[in-house]
């Protein structure tokens, strides 16, 4: 029987903005893993620990849902690439053997952020890095006025830059926003540069950028800068169009009114095919 979501961990077959913001992610961290030993925490349904699996020299998806982990198991397979039970602030993975760790959007699903970090810092090596996203809790929950039942404790942006700068000597942050399928990942100082645009022909607008999510890259040793970046999401809007064609397909086909319409329609159109079949067969034999 097919797992039913709750609509708070990415699957790939609900696709929205939600899915290029959790892919542009990914992408930027293909920068740092070639070759690499990748640790993906809170790896879920196995996508993305799959797409870094492509550059890097092993992948392994951590995550405490064990529902998830089997499904990961048996959807996303390469040889370099595993998947297992553990929770963030425990994580089953030996010391000192772990070059890149990555994790989006896990922090908030609990309040052992320190416990994270810290063993974070035992699984990576001496100059690993960490790459992490976090709902920013100004902009994500104080001025929209959601509450993600999900989220046991957000982070504002300060709060997360204090808590990743009392563990590593070197960090960058960035910024990240999606607008219609595309999103946009800029550093912290030249984010709010970015200018967005939105309109008609009966009039254009300046739109102010407000950060979504937060992205740090940190490490005990120097590493690269990240360019701003864009990702490009029409394969996953037209993906979002077929679901939705299916999806109102399947709820016209199961309407009352459409099985009511079949029932009555049926013997007419029977009547009519073997009254055309005897037509042709008049007709032409």
């Amino acid at each position: 029987m097919k797992k039913k979501s709750t609509g708070e961990r990415l699957e790939f077959y609900n696709f929205s903005d939600v899915t290029v913001e959790h892919l542009h992610r990914y992408a930027i961290a293909n920068d740092f893993i070639k070759n690499k030993v990748v640790l993906d925490i809170a790896s879920g349904e196995g996508y993305g620990s799959y797409i870094l699996s492509k550059n890097a020299s092993k992948v392994i998806g951590v995550d405490i849902d064990a529902e998830a982990v089997f499904d990961a198991q048996n959807k996303y397979n390469n040889a370099n690439l595993s998947f297992t039970v553990g929770s963030a602030d425990k994580i089953p993975v030996d010391s000192n053997t772990i070059d890149v760790v990555v994790s989006f959007e896990t922090i908030e699903h609990h309040d052992k952020h320190e416990e994270m970090i810290l063993e974070i810092k035992r699984v990576l090596k001496s100059d690993g890095i960490l790459i992490m996203s976090s709902p920013d809790k100004e902009f994500y929950t104080d001025k929209t006025g959601q509450n993600n039942i999900f989220h046991i404790k957000e982070l504002y942006f300060s709060d997360f830059k204090k808590l990743i700068n009392s563990h590593f000597q070197q960090t960058s942050y960035y910024f990240q926003k999606s607008y219609n399928f595309n999103s946009v990942i800029s550093d912290e100082n030249n984010y709010n540069q970015i200018e967005i645009f939105s309109g008609d022909n009966l009039g254009i607008s300046k739109n102010k950028i407000e950060p979504l999510y937060n992205i740090v890259i940190a490490s005990e040793n120097r590493f690269h800068m990240l360019k701003t970046s864009v990702f490009e999401g029409s394969n996953i809007k037209n993906l979002e169009t077929k679901q939705i064609v299916k999806m109102n397909s399947f709820a016209i086909h199961n309407s009352f009114t459409f099985k009511v319409g079949k029932i009555i329609c049926y013997p007419i159109f029977y009547l009519l095919n073997n009254k055309f079949k005897k037509w042709l067969k008049h007709r032409f034999l």
